[in-house]
């Protein structure tokens, strides 16, 4: 899709997210980051995130769990 990222551009940012951590498992990091290029490419409300990035909620949760920490 438009605002997915390639194999390229997920290989250079991986390095700069956290590993995983403790509880359940985590949902694919790449499908959560293309959730928030979405949100922020095109501005629109959380709730109309598309379901292909899975549950808004866990979009805007890691969204925000991420920004709390500066990642």
């Amino acid at each position: 899709m438009r605002f997915d990222l390639s194999d390229d551009e997920r290989a250079i940012i991986q390095s700069l997210l956290p590993a995983n951590r403790k509880g359940p498992r985590r949902v694919d990091d790449r499908r959560v980051l293309n959730g928030i290029f979405y949100i922020l490419h095109t501005g629109a409300p959380w709730r109309d995130l598309p379901e292909r990035y899975r549950a808004r909620t866990t979009v805007y949760n890691r969204y925000a769990r991420w920004a709390r920490r500066g990642v």
